[in-house]
């Protein structure tokens, strides 16, 4: 956690790693903001410093309206540590209290309703279903901002089931109405685009190689400052494209989607794709101590998939061959078996699809094409889920297939691909050996940064 004095020192410099790791709240406007606004800075004596954007809110604050508070980066740093907290956090910004209740929330927690609201009281000073509904709050307020979608349509892709409860939900958390939203906002915006924005540094380059190395035709596109791609999520399908903005530390996302009803989820889905929540510096900092011996690139960011099963069958694919071996493989399953989305595009082939087909069409061994639909038939069975380790228990299935799986499909921060050759290969470059143990929690970007070392 940061000390009142460093966040004095990061809001004078207006310096942009800070944003999002910690929220401004002047006692004399009743505003809060985050580090960067360029509003005149106010005086030390009337600063309050708070955690999160929700813990300012529920202290009486409302958002600024010229640095946007809902457009910060996300930040970990402010989950805290506990396991079981940051589990509920991803659970409910995915929507888990938008589809079901609490007690459902804490069944799939494993944990009683007592013990979970303790937990958000003491870090948030809200319910975890006050929590949710100011996150709903801040998702539809940045689609006011950026976007021209009608109001009522703003209320749905937000979660909210009816415009009213959506008014009125939103005036009481913001201290705005929708229609001081528009009114404020530029109409520019034609299409359903989004800024998205992260912490800096950010080694886009880096990023962008990997996405192009691994680039599947119809599926995804690379260009020299972007990438995109067809998306499923649920019965929602269509595409988003993803444009870097290094100057002012964001993405500008277009989507073009049949319906918004999962729009907040797909979102947090492009995030987790980009890995712009993660504070690289942190991380770094913490590798830099416990492997001094290894150079670290800053910036360098978890190359995410779409989702899980999508990563899982593309590392089966990928076992014991090469790259370009496994993306013709990939692009063979793609063409014969993925859904047709326009325009020369395809979608990943859903779970039960792969599961119908003998795919006699991929030249490769047998037993590797069984683990193929094993996987498949398990997946759409519900027999496993979304974390990989479950899938060991399959035949064809190990520990590195799992891993890669974790790494790229659920943007695992601590997966160490020991079995890896670009691994193995950069640790044939050091003087002295390495306790990987070390790095934990965030071996997934040791992993990177040995990678990086042999490019």
């Amino acid at each position: 956690m940061l000390d009142p004095q460093q966040c004095r020192s990061a809001r004078l410099a207006r310096d942009a790693r800070f944003d999002g790791r910690f929220f401004i709240a002047v006692s004399t406007t009743g505003i809060f903001c985050r580090p960067v606004c360029p509003a005149t800075l106010p005086q030390e004596r009337h600063v309050r410093y708070f955690e999160s954007a929700v813990a300012a809110s529920s202290a009486g604050y409302r958002p600024c309206l010229r640095c946007r508070p809902d457009s910060a980066p996300d930040s970990p740093a402010w989950i805290g540590s506990g396991t079981t907290l940051a589990r509920a956090i991803g659970l409910i910004d995915g929507g888990a209290l938008q589809n079901g209740d609490v007690t459902q929330l804490c069944e799939r927690l494993g944990i009683g309703e007592r013990y979970l609201r303790q937990l958000f009281q003491r870090r948030f000073g809200v319910s975890p279903k006050a929590y949710s509904l100011y996150r709903q709050c801040l998702f539809a307020k940045k689609l006011l901002h950026e976007t021209t979608l009608p109001v009522i349509d703003v209320a749905h892709a937000s979660g909210f089931s009816s415009l009213r409860r959506f008014n009125d939900a939103f005036k009481r958390q913001m201290s705005l109405t929708p229609t001081d939203i528009r009114r404020r906002r530029s109409r520019k915006n034609a299409a359903l685009t989004l800024k998205l924005a992260y912490r800096p540094p950010y080694q886009w380059e880096r990023l962008r190689h990997f996405f192009a190395v691994h680039v599947i035709e119809g599926l995804e596109w690379v260009g020299e400052q972007s990438i995109g791609r067809t998306i499923r999520y649920g019965a929602t399908t269509g595409h988003f494209e993803a444009r870097h903005d290094a100057e002012r530390h964001q993405f500008e996302v277009t989507l073009v989607l049949n319906e918004l009803g999962e729009l907040n989820a797909i979102v947090r889905q492009i995030r987790r794709m980009l890995d712009l929540d993660a504070d690289t510096q942190t991380i770094e900092a913490h590798l830099g101590q416990c492997v001094p011996e290894l150079t670290l690139a800053e910036g360098l960011r978890l190359p995410g998939s779409w989702n899980v099963f999508e990563s899982g069958i593309r590392a089966v694919l990928g076992q014991q061959i090469s790259i370009a071996a496994a993306n013709r493989l990939i692009q063979q399953l793609v063409d014969q078996l993925g859904e047709r989305a326009g325009n020369k595009r395809r979608h990943f082939p859903a779970a039960s699809v792969i599961a119908a087909s003998d795919l006699s069409f991929l030249k490769l061994p047998g037993s590797r094409r069984e683990t193929v639909r094993r996987l498949a038939v398990a997946y759409a069975s519900g027999e496993v889920g979304d974390d990989p380790q479950q899938w060991l228990t399959l035949k064809g299935i190990g520990p590195w297939t799992a891993n890669v799986a974790a790494f790229r499909g659920n943007a695992d921060p601590d997966i160490w691909l020991d079995g890896d050759v670009g691994v193995r290969r950069a640790l044939a470059t050091l003087s002295t050996s390495i306790d990987p143990a070390l790095a934990s929690p965030w071996r997934s970007y040791l992993t990177l940064q040995l990678w990086n070392r042999i490019l």
